[in-house]
């Protein structure tokens, strides 16, 4: 399907009820769980991981609504970034320690992969004024790259940045009191990371969170977005204690220990089709064989 195509389709699905667009969601991910087999066995290998407890039948099960909560998400960017802004607030709720984004404290939002993390940050601007930026990878059709940006930046002061614009846009924001929105949770190679335990498993990670709240005198607070059937739920943490420290290694090992704690919420909405562990220390065999 063209980029065109799909974006004028998105446009089409904007208008049905939420329920119906949940269903079409729901089917689409439900045979997207049988025919995406390769992605399938990448779920299910971190599940396995991850949750070595778990018995088979419920990481599986996890693994289906993983795909499900995909396609379910991804359509609902349809209405979400082009929805009169009344739909998008009745939708999609922002609660927990919403008092975080007042004052002019440059702050970091630690917004990992669940799949609703854009519909959280859509939201976040329509309850501050505070400049906003935010790194995201360019899709490679430029109509679809295009549709992601618009959509992204649709309500407040926000600015999308690429990964290839350097670190110096970004905390300059942040010294002038503004919002950094990061999603550093995924395995971006061994070049950019450091290795820290993720669910007892070494994973490469980035440090960008610690070493950016040193740099730019931040706090860090979590935001952590559910799909629920009326919409979506964005939960705000306090601004966490003692952090950062001296020591990005510490740092970026409680970051992973705090998003850990929230998976064990909702295990299926995360992003476990990606190969978190796809970067093994030096000799060590990939998990993925």
């Amino acid at each position: 399907m063209s980029g065109r195509l799909g974006v004028w389709l998105m446009g089409v699905l904007a208008h049905l009820p939420l329920p119906v667009l949940r269903a079409l969601g729901w089917l689409i991910g439900q045979v997207l769980y049988v025919l995406a087999a390769p992605r399938r066995r990448v779920a299910l290998r971190n599940l396995e991981l991850c949750f070595p407890q778990a018995t088979l039948a419920q990481r599986r099960a996890w693994a289906r609504e993983t795909f499900v909560v995909f396609c379910q998400t991804w359509l609902d960017r349809s209405w979400l970034w082009s929805a009169p802004q009344s739909v998008v607030e009745q939708r999609v709720k922002l609660q927990g320690a919403v008092h975080e984004l007042d004052g002019d404290v440059p702050t970091i939002i630690f917004a990992p992969h669940f799949y609703g993390l854009d519909a959280g940050g859509l939201v976040l601007p329509l309850r501050t004024s505070r400049a906003f930026t935010s790194i995201f990878s360019t899709h490679p059709d430029p109509v679809i790259d295009a549709w992601f940006m618009a959509g992204r930046q649709r309500f407040g002061d926000v600015r999308m940045l690429n990964r290839a614009d350097g670190v110096k846009p970004i905390i300059s924001n942040l010294r002038k009191g503004g919002l950094l929105y990061l999603l550093s949770d995924m395995d971006f190679g061994a070049g950019e990371s450091i290795f820290v335990p993720f669910y007892g498993v070494p994973a490469a990670t980035v440090p960008s969170l610690s070493r950016f709240a040193r740099l730019g005198r931040a706090k860090v607070i979590g935001m952590y977005t559910r799909l629920t059937p009326e919409g979506y739920v964005a939960e705000l943490t306090p601004a966490w204690d003692h952090y950062p420290t001296d020591d990005v290694e510490a740092d970026t090992a409680r970051m992973n220990r705090e998003l850990e704690s929230y998976i064990n919420t909702m295990p299926g909405q995360y992003y476990w089709v990606h190969k978190r562990f796809k970067t093994r220390p030096e000799g060590e065999k990939s998990v993925y064989q």
